[in-house]
């Protein structure tokens, strides 16, 4: 048994380290792989943000993998640097450049490249999009999103139902795997999924339902369900 965890570790640790070769976005020779029972761990200093968010995406895609443990450190290159100040213009003319997100509802602050987002906005997707808005912005070393989805009259019924319909549309392989609870908004997914790449579709046929204010993902990775 021992052998046999050893050997697929080593598989999915040399899978990871070329899907990381194989993504454009990421440099590779800037990350660390390590394996241990499906648990990826991936370590070292990255040039940008959207780099970090790529290598995580990039472990979750290899076949085998349950969790990533995400302990890469961004350092920006002192060609890519900007002052606090500088961020945070550049946040607030990003977030008034997207047509999708309402700017005036969102505050932001910036410490050491560190940008917060607060603020109250209509739909989870709102939410999304204002994170991405400023995601790629030079110097910019982490997002944290703290923009809460404003409640709505929508029953939970009604919630429920459009997702189960938006899930056998989108994911109808996988729709019958998950259950779906909601409370006040926030939506709960249950079961079991074969990839990462089916609890993200999953997840975002979620996000995308009105009335839904969070979604908190439970599913659990089965690839051979």
């Amino acid at each position: 048994m021992i052998t046999t965890t050893q050997s697929s570790d080593t598989r999915i640790q040399n899978d990871v380290l070329n899907e990381l070769a194989c993504d454009s976005v990421v440099d590779a020779t800037e990350v660390g792989v390590q394996v241990h029972g499906a648990i990826v761990t991936l370590t070292g200093f990255i040039s940008s943000y959207p780099k970090k968010l790529a290598a995580v995406e990039a472990a979750h895609r290899v076949r085998g993998v349950l969790d990533v443990v995400n302990q890469l450190r961004v350092r920006i290159p002192s060609n890519w640097e900007r002052s606090d100040e500088t961020i945070a213009a550049q946040v607030r003319d990003a977030l008034k450049s997207d047509v999708l997100v309402p700017d005036e509802r969102i505050t932001s602050t910036v410490s050491d490249g560190t940008v917060t987002l607060e603020g109250h906005v209509q739909t989870w997707p709102e939410r999304v999009h204002a994170e991405q808005a400023v995601q790629r912005l030079a110097g910019v070393k982490c997002v944290s999103n703290l923009i809460s989805v404003l409640r709505t009259n929508t029953p939970a019924e009604d919630i429920r139902r459009q997702i189960l319909g938006a899930l056998r549309r989108q994911a109808d392989r996988e729709a019958h795997r998950i259950d779906v609870d909601v409370d006040d908004g926030v939506v709960t997914l249950k079961g079991s999924v074969r990839s990462w790449a089916e609890r993200n579709a999953i997840e975002r046929a979620a996000q995308h339902v009105p009335g839904v204010r969070r979604v908190e993902d439970k599913t659990t990775l089965d690839p051979v369900h």
